[in-house]
């Protein structure tokens, strides 16, 4: 059911007075009053059938919540209304439903259950008191072989539990580390897939999702996957598992009985059930704008308003979530072999890259001139608000984007990517924008993206604290990988700029600050601009600004770059686009960036580098660059928007090794942090083993060190985190280890070491070794002449491995003076020999 308003609909009962222009509603209200201020009415869609009567119309709320039985509902008959809360009121339109009666039901585990109504799906959150509950989850307790239509477990436990048909299979990407693996579809993704069926120890695993995820087609030369993006299959163990009956027990965990439809629950602590505002969100969409190309919905203005407890169903269906980049997915049976494969394969569908995209809980089609302003997206299921078909000139300013299933910000759409301007996105703004906290349950969500859009101007925004990448612009641009161009498309004149991107990729790996895909205009002049941002505090290898393939046509300038983890920018492409052989790379200008990076200037093959400026602390770079991005003066109060007070998320991805005598500890920290910022961790070993860890000395190792004995049993480690309001649960353990798993020798010798030196200051890039790279800890740089000689420690040193580079910078050079830079690599056994840079000449300019 879908509210849909008409002019007459309440004419004959209700007269709005013919110079009324405000249309008030109230929680308090009475749908039979006039809607005036002192008679307000109680529902929106009493007050929007109202609102109709007249051509310029507001509809002001008065503070409360507002729980929807079906989505609101706007058409081009709308055009001109403003729905906003009443000034200095909270307004909340809820599409979920309150659930009361909780009972102990095991004493034990502290789990309690209450019914929820029949007509409730199974929820995939629930929230209480405001803060997200997951699913019960953990470590798969069978090994599993990969079968043809799913696993076959060493034994047959899994069948004995209670609805093993509701469990999910989670396999996270993110950097493989110390014995935790990556096992996305590619490093950047978290595909899940349900379970089907299980015959004793056969496991059926839920199709389309199943082939989508584990058959996606080959090119006919059977080089690589014909989707260019990631591997043909998962074909991996899952990172955990999730949705059982049997792994409830750690608090803030729940598990939904689809045969009963009672809902169980474990508390956290301090949480009392009999008081707590316990939300399951009902409805998948709040709010819908319908406009289309003949009739646009125009100058709709959404002012003050929170959008909150809205579900997303689909991931738990046979689908699932079989993730390409970004929550776009391969979906429908036969998806894999067909679907946005264009002419790569027989039958393929096209255009190319037009995978399936995740839905918004807010969403609007062809409207022109629409303002969200001063809003709230929170506690979503699935993306907060898309903004798809031919959005021309929509602002989305001073929002707050926090506690999303999935990305947060969607514009325009990969699947016309050759539309004409009425079905295009133009001229969009997106400003002065809070993202925090998305991606919270499909890991792989990006704050804000945006796929073939002309004139987009994204500016001002805070990014902090979230799982991937910050932005995501432009699509289509993997043929290159086999000598062929990007996808065609009219992107052109987007900007981004002045925006401050901190604390991200937290979880999943190769990604960036600010990544861009494809073509993005004909000319630099016209291309994609990236400039003035400030970007720092990566924790997965990736990039800072990341031109991936098929990236053409930008301009880098200005931006400050600093703690990222690998390159700052990356990378060069060869281009194929009008007919290029790949001789040149896909144009870019990367022009007076404040950086670690320190490129050399240079002009070749099309890639401009030239006055950049080598930076060895943040504080180094302009001032007026740092103090301008993010949010302007007037929206600086959206850092303080309410956020629950409450424990940290559990950290995740704990990995370990151990010698005779210490075991060495390593985790992903939590992207929610609750509100206050971690102060420590704390590691235990599964035979009773603690140690506490300052945040601040695990942002610079990235490890912890625990004295060990000789076990008769391998160990496992867990790590909480704590806040100034609590600990979290402890993470799931890591994968067992004993001394056995430690470096046998010490370590090679780095490779492809290359200095840069300008002025004082030098960037010094290497590669890990080539042989004995296990367990390295710390690179050690030495200085010729002087000898002077500094360790470097943290995320980028663990993760360095195969063929990627990283880099240090030092200061306290004498300008002028040739150096060569020593590399060694550091394991628990000792320092390995190093290997020796060039002669470095300073390349400042005078």
């Amino acid at each position: 059911m879908t509210l849909r308003f008409s002019a007459s609909l309440l004419a004959a009962t209700f007269v709005l007075g013919a110079h009324a222009q405000v249309v008030h509603v109230s929680p308090t209200g009475n749908d039979k009053a006039h809607g005036t201020q002192t008679a307000p009415v109680r529902s929106l869609a009493t007050a929007l059938a109202l609102a109709r009567q007249t051509h310029e119309h507001t509809v002001e709320l008065a503070g409360g919540v507002y729980r929807l039985s079906a989505p609101l509902i706007l058409t081009s008959a709308d055009s001109g209304l403003t729905l906003k809360a009443a000034a200095h009121e909270n307004v909340t339109l809820s599409g979920g439903t309150r659930i009361t009666g909780w009972k102990l039901t095991d004493a034990r585990q502290s789990v309690r259950s209450a019914r929820i109504p029949e007509e409730i799906a199974a929820p995939r959150q629930i929230y209480v008191d405001g803060v997200r509950a997951s699913r019960a989850q953990g470590r798969s307790p069978v090994k599993l072989t990969m079968t043809e239509t799913g696993y076959t477990a060493d034994s047959d436990l899994l069948s004995h539990w209670r609805h093993p048909d509701d469990l999910e299979f989670v396999y996270t990407g993110g950097n493989a580390l110390w014995g935790e693996p990556s096992v996305g579809l590619g490093s950047w993704t978290e595909p899940r897939c349900p379970m089907s069926a299980i015959h004793g120890r056969e496991i059926e695993m839920a199709e389309p999702c199943w082939q989508n995820s584990t058959k996606r087609v080959m090119l006919p030369n059977g080089a690589r996957s014909a989707n260019l993006v990631g591997p043909a299959s998962v074909g991996k163990q899952p990172t955990y598992i999730d949705n059982a009956y049997e792994l409830l027990g750690t608090p803030g965990e729940f598990y939904f009985d689809r045969t009963t439809h009672m809902l169980f629950y474990t508390p956290r602590k301090g949480e009392d059930l009999h008081n707590a505002d316990v939300e399951v969100p009902v409805l998948e969409s709040l709010l819908e704008l319908h406009g289309s190309v003949e009739e646009p919905v125009q100058h709709v203005t959404i002012s003050g308003i929170t959008f909150a407890y809205a579900a997303w169903q689909e991931p738990s269906t046979s689908e699932g979530f079989s993730e390409i980049q970004a929550n776009y997915r391969v979906t429908t049976y036969n998806g894999a072999a067909k679907q946005a494969l264009c002419t790569l394969v027989p039958g393929g569908t096209c255009p190319f890259a037009a995978w399936t995209p995740e839905p918004g809980n807010v969403s609007a089609t062809f409207t022109d001139d629409l303002h969200f302003t001063r809003d709230t997206f929170t506690h979503l299921g699935a993306a907060g608000l898309s903004l798809s078909g031919g959005a021309h000139r929509d602002v989305i300013e001073g929002c707050v984007f926090t506690d999303i299933s999935g990305n947060g910000l969607e514009l325009a759409g990969v699947d016309k990517p050759m539309a004409p301007d009425v079905e295009f996105a133009i001229k969009n703004r997106i400003e002065d924008n809070l993202f925090r906290n998305v991606g919270a349950e499909f890991h792989g969500g990006i704050p804000i993206v945006v796929g073939y859009a002309r004139f987009t101007h994204i500016a001002h925004n805070q990014i902090d604290h979230v799982p991937y990448a910050g932005i995501s612009i432009g699509w289509g641009g993997w043929p290159d990988k086999i000598a062929l161009p990007g996808v065609m498309n009219r992107s052109t004149g987007n900007v981004i700029e002045r925006n401050r991107i901190t604390h991200f990729m937290l979880k999943l790996s190769d990604g960036g600050g600010i990544y861009t895909q494809g073509r993005t205009g004909v000319t630099i002049a016209d291309g994609e601009h990236v400039e003035s941002n400030v970007i720092d505090d990566q924790f997965s290898t990736g990039h800072a600004i990341y031109t991936d393939n098929g990236s053409a046509m930008i301009t880098v300038r200005g931006n400050v770059m600093f703690n990222t983890n690998h390159d700052n920018w990356g990378s060069r492409h060869k281009d194929y686009y009008d007919g290029g052989k790949g001789d040149s790379n896909d144009p870019l200008a990367i022009e007076g960036n404040w950086w670690e990076q320190g490129d050399p200037d240079t002009a070749a093959k099309q890639v401009i580098e030239k006055n950049n400026h080598t930076i060895t602390a943040i504080n180094q770079a302009p001032a007026e660059l740092l103090e301008d991005a993010g949010l302007e003066a007037g929206f600086r109060d959206l850092i303080t928007a309410p956020t629950p007070r409450t424990a940290p998320e559990a950290p995740t991805a704990v990995s370990a090794f151990e010698t005779s005598t210490e075991a060495y500890i390593t985790w992903r920290p939590p992207v929610f942090e609750g509100g206050a910022p971690i102060d420590h961790y704390t590691v235990r070993s599964s035979d009773g083993l603690q140690v506490t860890l300052p945040a601040e000395k695990f942002n610079k190792l990235a490890y912890a060190r625990m004295p060990v004995k000789r076990a008769s049993r391998p160990r496992t480690f867990t790590v909480t985190a704590s806040n100034a309001h609590g600990s979290s649960v402890k993470s799931l353990p890591s994968n067992p280890v004993t001394a056995s798993t430690a470096p046998i020798s010490r370590p090679g010798v780095p490779q492809t070491v290359k200095a840069y030196v300008e002025g004082s200051r030098a960037s010094i890039h290497f590669g890990d070794p080539k042989d004995n790279a296990e367990g390295i800890t710390a690179y050690a740089v030495t200085i010729r002449p002087g000898g002077r000689r500094q360790v470097f420690t943290g995320r980028r040193t663990l993760t360095l491995e195969g063929r990627h580079v990283t880099f240090v910078t030092m200061d306290g050079l004498t300008p002028g003076t040739k150096y060569t830079f020593g590399v060694s690599a550091v394991n628990p056994l000792g320092e390995g020999e190093p290997a020796w840079s060039n002669d470095s000449a300073d390349t400042s300019q005078p």
